[in-house]
Order: C-alpha cells, then structure tokens, then sequence
C-alpha cells in the first residue's frame, strides 16, 4: 500500500484537536491530555460514479476537511456521547443487543453509533467497553454528497475498536460500514465511500474494484512528482454548494436506481440463461452491447450509463498516471453529463450549478458529488486559479438560487480543498498516530 506521495494540507489542525480534546475532557471529567481522536475525512468520487453497487470500479480521493470524534474509554460498557451539529445527548450500552431500524424516518444521529456496535456484533466481536466521546463535522458539510454518513459510521467503529482493543484491517471495516448503511440503516449502497475514507492516500487515485473488494493506486504523474515543489499537486478540488439538504435513506430516489440497475442486469443475464447475481458487473460488455435492446428505456439508460463510466475508468487511470489534468477533467466532465441523462439523477439546481462549474475559469472537469439529489457539485480546477473560478461560481449560482444561497454560511458556499489522507486514530501524544 503507497505511504503517500507529498504533504497533505494539514487537517486536523492542532487547534481543532484542542477543541475536540476539551469538549470530551469536560464530558468525562478526564484530562484532555488523555483523549483520543478519530480523524475521518471527507471524499469525492471523480470517476466511477452511481457503479460502486454495480460491482464496477470506481475512483476516489479523501479530502481535507471531514469529521473528528473524541473519545476516552468508559469505565464499563456505556456509551455516552455529545454532537457539535445536534443538541443532547446519547446514552446505551454495548452490550444491549442493537436491531436493524424498520422505518426510515427513525434515523437520527444516534442511529450511526447503534450502527457501529450492531455492526461489530453482528460480526461477532466482543465489545465490553464504550467509549465518552464528542463528535463534530464541517458546519454546512453534513447531507452534502461528500459522505459524511460514512465517515460517521467509521468513527465510531475506529474508536470501539480501539477501546476494545481490536485489531482490524480497513478492508474489515469497509464491509462493517457497508452492514452498517445495508443492514442496519435500510440504504442499498456499495463500498465506494467507506473505501475512500479508509484506503485513500495522499497524492494517489484510489481504485477500487466493487466486487472483488481490492484497492490499487495510481499516483499523479512520476513526471509532475519531480517537478512540483515540496509534493505539491498542480490542482485543488472546488466544491461548490446547493443548499439543498435532506438525509440519503429518506430519499426513494436513490434506492430506485439501485434496483433498475439489477434488473437491467437480470434481463441480460436471463437471455443467456445465467444464474449470477443480478449486478451488472456480471454481464460481459459485449453481451451488453448486442443485447441491449431487449431493456425497456429507463433500464437502458441505467445499464449504458454502468459500461460508459467502466469506460472513463479505464481511461481516466491512464490520464491521471500521465498527468493529463485535461483529458482527465474532460472524463469527469462527462460522468457528469451520464450521471444527469443515463442515470437521471440531479435536481434543477444542482444541474444549474453543475453548469456554472463548467463555465468557470480555468475548471477542467465537473460532476455532481453523491448521489446528486441534493449537496454540492465538485470541479477539479488548475491551482493557481481556484480562488479566480471559485469566486465567479459564488456570484454566478447567487444570481440564479438567491434564496437558495441565503442560507448557506458565506464561507461555505464554495470551498478551495486539497487531497486529503486516510481515515486514523489520533493517539494522546499526537505525533503518534495509529494506523487502521
């Protein structure tokens, strides 16, 4: 696995750990001295977008803001925790048997730290301790297709390991994710953002295959390697906000594609009389392409959205190892589109700001993040210009959703952002951190 190609723009800062430390201190009546953080980022998916649940192979890279839970280990099996985004506070106990939720307007944010411990139950991990904790993400970055519900989840599971003195690889922890948003939360999703959180490394393109589970990496040109100072990278990631929020599992849209992506799959398969599972992963492309016209309309469009993004995959690892910053922003720009007509995803405003990111200076490719109902859109921009685009996209999506913008914090309507690093355990002394 690549240890990381530069320097990562430093998150957490030192005075955000000092603000989680004292929060979890006054909590628990610990010292801060003794406080452990979580550091889960957020990330973005360039390329392999709406595949993941597919078994495709989809891209991703981690980014430097996210969330950070602080936590010392209770004293017996209680789990007592505060939010920074919510008011109250939590209190049950690891060993309380957790049962998947049934009705999808009962989740709140208590359901993501139920989830990690039915997660580990369901796994067959003991737990006999909980932790105290406080957890926080980025105000106006939470329900922003950046998956934060995931870096949630693996917050919890990394700090009731830790605690618990379990030892687990993140490849355990991407299907304990997964079970937490399947089984327990009721959300059809693939592996796509737990294995961005965990897998992702500074300076490299994660790849990971959706159905066999396995990462690999592409950093950014060997050649720009060598040139950029300090390990610099010559691109920031704009993301650009809606305004529009609403929580994943509430939505009916997103499970809905799910499904017309297996049955598109089940009808090509069942012409060759194959007994796989219904993903499309499991259908030869060739296959696909001389019996696709068997697919009512809406499942046609599902399926040639699937093989076109495998496509921009394949070529988007090509451009990104050569350091082809325009071809490979002309691939995102293009999932983009795909995700919009083939896959029928994205609200009118999200389209709107999707287009104003394409008119911008110097962006060299955009897409929705997420599953674009709601959020915000990114765009790869060249550094040297990302304040010059980012400011002409504030001014550009205020014009035509005032309303919209009004309710988003001034300094979050468009971030400036850069690569991020992998999800990690902050030990107390903080220039030891504990790999996951």
């Amino acid at each position: 696995m690549p240890g990381g190609g530069g320097s990562p723009s430093r998150w957490p800062s030192e005075e955000e750990l000092d603000i989680v430390r004292k929060k979890v201190a006054a909590i628990s009546g610990r010292d801060a001295s003794e406080v452990r953080v979580v550091a889960c980022p957020y990330r973005i998916c360039p390329l392999g977008a709406h595949i993941d649940h597919q078994g495709g192979t989809v891209t991703a890279m981690t980014i430097n803001y996210g969330v950070l839970l602080g936590f010392v280990p209770s004293d017996d099996t209680e789990v007592v925790l505060q939010s920074g985004q919510f008011k109250g506070g939590i209190r049950f106990r690891v060993d309380d048997l957790q049962k998947p939720i049934e009705n999808p307007g009962n989740i709140n944010w208590e359901s993501y730290a139920r989830g990690a411990v039915y997660a580990l139950q369901n796994s067959g991990y003991d737990l006999r301790k909980g932790i105290i904790g406080y957890i926080s993400g980025v105000k106006g970055l939470d329900s922003s297709g950046l998956s934060s519900s995931a870096a949630v989840g693996i917050a919890y599971l990394l700090a009731l390991e830790n605690v618990n003195d379990l030892v687990l690889s993140p490849v355990d922890n991407i299907q304990l994710d997964k079970s937490i948003e399947n089984k327990y939360l009721g959300l059809e999703n693939g592996i796509l953002d737990p294995s961005a959180i965990l897998l992702s490394r500074y300076g490299y393109l994660t790849f990971m295959d959706c159905k066999t589970a396995s990462p690999s990496y592409a950093y950014f040109s060997e050649l720009s390697k060598s040139q950029q100072p300090q390990g610099q990278l010559p691109f920031k990631i704009l993301l650009a906000f809606s305004g529009l929020q609403h929580n994943l599992p509430k939505s009916r849209g997103y499970n809905t594609r799910v499904f017309e992506c297996k049955e598109a799959a089940r009808a090509l398969l069942c012409v060759l009389g194959c007994e796989d599972a219904p993903i499309l992963r499991n259908v030869d492309p060739g296959v696909y392409e001389a019996q696709k016209c068997i697919l009512d309309e809406n499942l046609a469009r599902r399926a040639e959205h699937y093989f076109s993004e495998m496509k921009r995959v394949v070529k988007g690892r090509d451009a990104w190892a050569r350091g082809n910053l325009q071809e490979f922003g002309q691939l995102v720009s293009a999932s983009g589109r795909s995700s919009i007509v083939n896959y029928e995803c994205g609200s009118k405003e999200m389209i709107q700001l999707h287009e104003i990111l394409l008119k911008a200076p110097s962006v060299l490719g955009a897409r929705f993040s997420g599953a674009g109902f709601r959020g915000c859109c990114l765009a790869i921009v060249d550094s040297e210009h990302a304040e010059e685009a980012a400011a002409y996209v504030r001014a550009e999506y205020e014009k035509v959703q005032p309303d919209l913008v009004s309710k988003i914090p001034a300094d979050r309507r468009v971030l400036v952002c850069e690569p991020g690093d992998s999800a990690r355990v902050i030990l107390p002394d903080h220039d030891r951190h504990a790999g996951v």
